[in-house]
């Protein structure tokens, strides 16, 4: 790796380098075109061309440390657990029957690891991340989110997670999140049906599928197109799908989502009226609804002294994350099974 007490430096190829003026990084993309998120830069630490992406982590006076990847703005110091929080605690605190085993596809920074091992039930937790580069640059540089790889029932596996899930046994997770970029280049197969076919296959019936759903703000239509693909694929087995919103500053529109597809009981043996009767709660399964008590404290201390406590996440917050702004809810209900505060 290189590593850089300056940013004053030939930028070369490097995706985010380039996106350097003045000592200012600005993020831009065909995805919110006309706009960019801006920070200075106080020294650029690290700088990694790895097989598949750039690799690059820089220091702000406003966020901390800066994670960027190709250009795109992943993760910083300052707001990560707002959204780390989020996509781990919302399922896991929903789901009927308490999960025992997680995937996590993509999250090679470890945030994601750090709040699912707050969750003492949990038996297994996998992580399928294509990048060894992502883990190596946050253990250097992100203890405090790297130190979710220490927790002894995380299985780490170097390797494509869409063929991950694609080879998984029918019903292999409880609980399937979905750490994924952006839907430009490689990332875009993860917003298309074939990738949540196979994220249908491998969830068991009652078991969530969690993924990063962008903003209601800037691309709208992305998730209108993302959530009737969903409700074809999870309604058909009586299924639910839900949205909900986390805000996070140094992401576009500072607010992202998450797209929470819940695998019905349809295909049961006995069909939906038999399984019906497995089930803790008799009607549609809900996302909205607290079934699990907030998780702990972190159990041990995080490197950098913060305090182990949530930040972000709480009942109340989970309740209010599903209720959108009347412009979303509206282009969004056709294909949402529900809405609003439960």
């Amino acid at each position: 790796f290189v590593y850089i007490k300056s940013t004053s430096m030939d930028k070369g190829t490097s995706k985010s380098l380039e996106n350097i003026k003045n000592d200012w990084f600005t993020e831009i993309s065909t995805l919110w075109p006309g706009q960019g998120m801006s920070f200075k830069v106080k020294e650029v630490l690290y700088q990694k061309q790895s097989d598949f992406q750039d690799i690059c982590v820089v220091n702000s006076d406003a966020f901390g440390r800066v994670l960027i990847l190709d250009g795109v703005i992943q993760a910083t110091e300052h707001d990560e657990f707002s959204y780390q929080e989020m996509i781990a605690h919302v399922p896991l605190c929903t789901i009927e029957k308490p999960a025992k085993k997680v995937l996590v596809v993509g999250g090679g920074d470890g945030g994601v690891l750090r709040e699912l091992a707050r969750h003492r039930d949990l038996e297994e937790i996998h992580i399928a991340e294509i990048d060894a580069g992502v883990p190596e640059a946050s253990k250097l540089f992100f203890p405090d989110m790297a130190i979710g790889f220490n927790d002894p029932r995380v299985t780490v596996r170097i390797c494509d997670g869409i063929k991950f899930v694609q080879d998984c046994a029918p019903g292999s997770y409880d609980v399937i999140i979905v750490d994924s970029s952006d839907p430009v280049g490689p990332a875009e197969v993860l917003f298309e049906k074939p990738f949540f076919e196979a994220l249908h296959r491998a969830v068991r019936p009652g078991g969530i599928v969690c993924t990063q759903a962008e903003s209601v703000w800037l691309h709208l239509d992305i998730i209108k197109a993302l959530t009737k693909m969903c409700s074809g694929i999870f309604g058909q087995s009586g299924g639910t799908i839900n949205y909900a919103v986390t805000s996070i500053p140094t992401y576009p529109s500072g607010q992202i989502g998450l797209m929470l597809c819940v695998k019905g009981f349809a295909e049961e043996e006995g069909g939906e009226e038999a399984a019906r009767a497995k089930r803790i709660e008799g009607g549609p399964l809900d996302a909205r609804v607290v079934r699990r008590s907030e998780p702990p404290a972190f159990p041990q201390p995080l490197p950098s002294g913060r305090t182990p406590e949530l930040k972000y996440y709480s009942s109340d917050v989970h309740r209010a994350a599903f209720v959108l702004p009347r412009f979303a809810a509206e282009a969004l209900a056709p294909f949402l099974t529900f809405q609003g505060l439960a």
